[in-house]
Order: structure tokens, then C-alpha cells, then sequence
């Protein structure tokens, strides 16, 4: 109200055009610089009254020299919380008044050089005021640096100095600079919330970026206006048929400029490729943050997804065609694991072997190059590209809890290095979520609204010291984000953003997109589909071709596991060969023994026997697509052949040292090596 009424009396004295107007005006402009001269004639004035009282007195001149002593020493005490400069220029003044007037007192104003001192060095002295007072004033006539030390002073900055501001389209920068030996970034960190409350803002408004370089200088950033308010609804990707090495816009930031993110690696530009952790409550708009990154990611020419929900596609089954490898969680999700493993070294060696130090765009082509060439002799190989490979786990938590908390160290730790980045989303990336060697892995975050307590799971300690909060948003601001990646620089770190947000009217567009993945997008090329055929076998297939479904993983059709009805066999499969004529064996020892759990009992096959029989069983789950089986998966069969899980279990021991079986990182569970690569 105070600077409106300022402005407006402003404004009239400027309107004013007659001669009372421009003395009234005058004057004002005047006001601010009379203090300095009132002090001037003030000094004048004392000095000629005092040498009416104290002229010739030896005790006045002791004590007038002590209140000039004393009078400069208090001046410098009080200017101790401003600069050094004007801290300087106040005992200098009082120090020079008040040694003029103890002389004039004593002497007489009129006495010696005295009247020359009062008539040149006064004038100077309040002109030096006035120039400074000049100086502190910005381009457009207000008192910056005033009132930026009072902000300070409020928020227990008072010692700070405020440098060169920068204004931009709802942004402003202020550089600052702490006062040396007593302040440090730390403390301004702290103090933001307080900046915030001063200005009137959302805390998120306010950040702080260090400068690395000095424990006690940074930027101050405020932006005054939350243009994140108003969801923006996606209309399609960004780049149809670029490449993925190119960024990806997931959204916006909160000054309008695009949120961008980067996933693989770029030498030139110095930026290393990276996985991706999205991390969010329920409702926060993890949803629509996974659905911006997995559309971009689709509509790229050189990149192939293998993808893992076990909410079943819930949100993203329109996309689901355009997927090279789409699994519903459970013994799918663990057979895909072990592949992206097993793919890794392969991968890895093909780039080694073309002289790829890590993969760029050039690596998805067709080797025509020599210098990306796989022969001795340096002639072009003209080997079959790879694409880069996106491994994206959803609702990761679910398996996570069945796999244990480090199924994703291992590709976390070595993807990097062979063309690939894994995408893990889960709510709480907390210690018991996930292991901390998996998270330290995870180089890039999408960060959405959390509870405040998890704020430290999720970004990085110095992000949130630089004025991130995403647990001021939980779950009430969906789309609100904060993203640390590669490529991004620091300073947009602690920058809010939003994610755009996806309607009922984007599922046709999404179904545009999936079907011009399976037209236009990379196929898998034969190292990274051998390399997870070999460990999946049929339950990898690749991308749909155009025009078709993808087929439910683990399910097969009627003619392989449906009894006919018309016309067909009414019988099982595993019972054709019986012949209904014959007699019955004669019974075995144990055969009349029931079997339970985990019970050492019932009839024992011979060795040749139980191989035979172990090997129907893999059979069996090679076709339904279970790949990766342990004890507990023998539960049905056991109860049907009257076997128990022990031998089972010594069983599967055998089967792995012929290599029909191969151990994976949980104990007690086996991937099934296909029957083809066995042989």
C-alpha cells in the first residue's frame, strides 16, 4: 500500500505543469539528498555557538575531544552489519565533523583555516553522501540495493551483498555474495523458506544455485509466477522418426521452457548416458510422467523397449503393439531379468568389436564403415545394426519383493556400457525398496510429489538444499516434478516442472504411435534377439508384425493347450500314447504312500526314470514360457506324479550340472536353458 501511494503521489507531482507543480516536484526529487547539508549547517552551527560558551577552556577542549573520540568510535560499532565501504565512509564523516567543531568551539569558527575547512571539506563531504546515494539507485529510479537489504536482514542475511540482478520472462537472478569468514551457502539454504515468506511466494519459487567454485557466493532465483497451474494436455511426440540419442520433452518447466531429457550418451558433448528412476506417491502423475517418457522413447527410429507391468498394460495398453517384448510381471518378469543380463555382455562385445567405445546412432545402421568394422583386415563387415535398448521395469516394487531388493543391481551397474538404459518406477525408492547399490546406479530421477520424509530418497541432498521440495506437492499438484539427468545443467535441478498431462482423447493417438512402432521402428538385430532367445526361448518374440496382436505372455492357443471338441482328441497330450488295453504294472514298493509337503516319501524312480520325467516337466514349462522355475513351482506336478520337493530339488541340481539349468540371482530359483541352445 506504501509503494502504491508513493507511486501515485509519484505520478501526480509529474503530472503537474504549472509553477507551484514543478517547485512541488523539485523538491521532491530534492528530499532524499538535503540530509547530508542539513548536517552540514548543523556542524556550522554548533561550532559558533559553542565558541560563545567554551572559547579559551581548557576542560571543554578535553571534553569536546573525547565526544569527538567517542562519537567516531560509536559511529563505526553501529556500522558494523553494513558493508565495509559504508561502514568506512560514516567514520570518516563523523570523525571530520566532529573534529571541526571541537576546533571551532575552541578557537572560534572565523580562527585560522577553519572557515576554508568548514566552506570546502563540508560541501564535499555531503556531496560524497549524495553520490552514493545516486549510485544505489537502479536504471529505473528505485532503491535496489535498499530494499534487498532489507529483505536480507529480515531472513538473517543482513551481512550479504546483493551483485548484478538479471531479469527474465518471470524469472529473476540475483547473485550474492556472503560476507567472508561468517556466512556460507549452508545459510542461505537454510533461510529460503523465510525469502519466501518475505516475497509471499510458494517455497518452491525460491531456490538457491551455488557457486562451486566459492563456499559463499551463489544465485538467488525467484520466480514469482507458478505457470506450471495449468496442465498442458499431450498432442503427440516431439521428433517422430528421430533419433533416440536426441532429447525427449516429458513436459515443461516452470518458466515455459521444455523439460528435456537425454538417455544415451554423447562424447562430444561430454555427457554420459544414463538410467532412469521415476519415483512418485499414488496420484502424484507417475502414470502420466511414464506415459511422456515411453511415448518419446516409441516414436525414435533406433531404439527398441522390453517392458515389464504387472498391473497387467493398465495404462499403457494402447502402446502395448509397439513394444519389442511386453511381460505381465510374475515368472515373465523374471525370465526378462535374466535376459537383459545375459544380453548385456553380448551387446557390449559387438560395440567393442566395431570400435564403439559406447553406442552412438551409428551403431543402429548397417556397418558400412571401416572405421566401425568387425574385420582384421579393416574392409566395411557390413554387420547388421543394434538399436538401443530401453529395459523398463513398472511398479518395480511388486518385483522387487519377489526377486529381492538387488534383481536390478547387476544391469544397473553394467547396461550403461552396452547400448542400454533401465527405466525403474516404483513410489518410495527407500533402502528397504530397493538396495542403495541399485539406487546409486540410477543417475537420473523424475522426481514427482512425495511425502515429505521420502524428499531424501528421491533427489539428491544438494538439490534439496538448493530449495527442491517435491514433498510440499504430494499428491495434490499431479505432473509436478523435478528431474536431475545428464545433460541438464545443475542450475535447473532444484527448477519445478511439469509432465504433460494425457486425457481420454490422447488413447487414438497413442494406437497411431503403436502401430507406427511396428512399421517404422528398429528391429532387434540378431545379437540382442539371440542373446535373449537363448535365455527365454519362444517366450521372446520380438515386436508384432503389423496388423496383428501381441500374444499374452505365458499363454499359449488352443492347439497347444486346449483339449479339441471338434472331432479331435479328447484326451491330454502326455496320455496319447497310452494304450487303454493294457494291464496295470504290478505295483512298487511306496506306491500306496501318500505324499505331503516336504516329506522323504512315495516311490522312488530309477535314475534314468526320474531324467526322463524332469525332462517332460521342463518341457512343459519351456512351452508355457515359464523360463525361470524353482522347488515351488513343482508343487502341482509333485502332487500329480507323487513326487516330493526334495528330490525335486536334487533333481533340479543334476539338471543344472548337464546344463539343461542355469542358476540365477536368487537362490533356490533356475532359468531354463532352451532345448535347442542345450543341445
Amino acid at each position: 500500500m506504501r509503494e502504491h501511494s508513493e507511486q501515485q503521489h509519484e505520478e501526480q507531482l509529474r503530472g503537474a505543469s504549472d509553477a507551484g507543480g514543478v517547485r512541488a516536484y523539485l523538491l521532491h526529487r530534492a528530499k532524499p539528498h538535503l540530509p547530508p547539508w542539513l548536517g552540514v549547517g548543523g556542524a556550522g552551527l554548533a561550532g559558533a555557538l559553542g565558541s560563545l560558551e567554551w572559547s579559551s577552556s581548557a576542560a571543554a577542549g578535553v571534553g569536546l575531544t573525547l565526544a569527538s573520540v567517542a562519537l567516531t568510535s560509536a559511529t563505526w560499532w553501529a556500522g558494523r552489519s553494513t558493508s565495509q565501504q559504508r561502514r568506512l565512509h560514516s567514520a570518516i564523516t563523523m570523525a571530520a565533523g566532529s573534529a571541526w567543531v571541537t576546533a571551532a568551539c575552541l578557537a572560534g569558527p572565523t580562527a585560522g583555516p577553519l572557515p576554508d575547512l568548514y566552506l570546502m571539506g563540508g560541501p564535499a563531504l555531503a556531496l560524497s553522501w549524495n553520490v552514493r546515494m545516486i549510485m544505489r539507485r537502479s536504471v529505473d529510479g528505485t532503491t535496489g540495493q535498499g530494499a534487498d537489504k532489507g529483505l536480507l536482514e529480515k531472513v538473517g542475511l543482513a551481512r550479504a551483498q546483493i551483485g548484478a540482478v538479471k531479469v527474465d520472462p518471470n524469472r529473476v537472478t540475483a547473485a550474492v555474495a556472503l560476507e567472508a569468514g561468517e556466512q556460507t551457502n549452508d545459510d542461505v539454504a537454510k533461510s529460503l523458506a523465510r525469502i519466501a515468506s518475505a516475497l509471499d511466494l510458494p517455497t518452491t519459487a525460491i531456490r538457491y544455485q551455488p557457486d562451486p567454485a566459492s563456499a559463499r557466493r551463489g544465485d538467488l532465483v525467484i520466480v514469482p509466477e507458478d505457470m506450471l497451474a495449468e496442465a498442458v494436455e499431450w498432442t503427440g511426440p516431439s521428433n517422430l522418426g528421430g533419433s533416440i540419442a536426441e532429447p525427449l520433452v516429458i513436459g515443461r518447466y516452470d518458466d515455459g521452457s521444455p523439460l528435456l531429457l537425454w538417455l544415451p550418451g554423447d562424447p562430444e558433448a561430454e555427457r554420459n548416458s544414463t538410467h532412469v528412476l521415476i519415483a512418485g506417491v499414488s496420484g502424484s502423475g507417475k502414470g502420466d510422467a511414464a506415459l511422456n517418457l515411453l511415448t518419446e522413447i516409441l516414436s525414435r527410429r533406433d531404439v527398441i523397449v522390453w517392458f515389464s507391468d504387472p498391473k497387467m498394460f493398465q495404462d499403457f495398453g494402447p502402446l502395448r503393439p509397439g513394444l519389442d517384448w511386453a511381460v505381465e510381471g510374475g515368472s515373465g518378469t523374471e525370465v526378462m531379468v535374466e535376459a537383459v543380463k545375459a544380453t548385456i555382455p553380448a551387446r557390449t562385445k559387438w560395440l567393442g568389436a566395431h570400435g564403439y567405445r559406447q553406442w552412438l546412432p551409428e551403431a543402429a545402421l548397417t556397418q558400412t564403415s571401416t572405421k566401425h568394422t568387425c574385420r582384421k583386415d579393416g574392409t566395411a563387415c557390413g554387420c547388421p545394426g543394434m538399436p538401443f535398448l530401453v529395459a523398463w521395469m513398472e511398479e518395480s516394487a511388486n518385483t522387487l519383493r519377489a526377486m529381492g531388493d538387488d534383481a536390478f543391481t547387476g544391469i544397473s551397474q553394467e547396461a550403461r556400457s552396452a547400448g542400454m538404459a533401465l527405466v525403474v518406477s516404483l513410489q518410495r525408492p527407500s533402502y528397504d525398496q530397493i538396495s542403495t547399490s541399485t539406487r546409486a546406479s540410477l543417475p537420473s530421477v523424475i522426481a514427482l510429489g512425495c511425502d515429505e520424509r521420502d524428499e531424501g530418497f528421491s533427489l539428491p541432498s544438494r538439490v534439496l538444499d538448493a530449495g527442491a521440495h517435491p514433498g510440499a506437492w504430494g499428491n495434490r499438484r499431479p505432473g509436478y516434478c523435478y528431474l536431475v539427468s545428464p545433460g541438464i545443467p545443475e542450475d535447473r535441478y532444484a527448477s519445478p516442472a511439469r509432465t504433460f498431462h494425457f486425457t481420454i482423447r490422447s488413447v487414438s493417438v497413442l494406437e497411431v504411435l503403436a502401430s507406427w512402432a511396428q512399421r517404422h521402428g528398429a528391429p532387434a538385430g540378431p545379437v540382442t534377439a539371440q542373446a535373449a532367445a537363448r535365455v527365454a526361448g519362444q517366450l521372446y518374440t520380438g515386436r508384432a508384425a503389423p496388423g496383428t496382436d501381441q500374444p499374452a505372455p505365458g499363454q499359449a492357443g488352443a492347439e497347444e493347450g486346449e483339449m479339441e471338441m471338434d472331432g479331435g482328441p479328447l484326451v491330454d497330450p502326455e496320455d496319447a500314447q497310452l494304450d487303454p488295453d493294457a494291464d496295470l504294472p504290478d505295483p512298487e514298493p511306496g506306491d500306496d504312500v501318500p505324499m505331503f509337503g516336504q516329506q522323504e516319501t512315495g516311490r522312488k524312480p530309477s535314475p534314468e526314470e526320474a531324467r526322463a520325467l524332469l525332462a517332460r516337466a521342463l518341457e512343459q514349462f519351456e512351452s508355457e514360457g515359464r523360463m525361470v522355475v524353482g522347488p515351488k513351482d513343482f508343487t502341482d506336478w509333485c502332487d500329480a506324479n507323487n513326487y516330493s520337493r526334495p528330490w525335486v530339488s536334487a533333481r533340479l541340481k543334476e539338471a543344472a550340472l548337464e546344463g539343461r539349468l542355469e542358476p540365477t540371482a536368487q537362490t533356490g530359483r533356475w532359468r531354463i536353458v532352451p532345448a535347442l541352445t542345450a543341445a
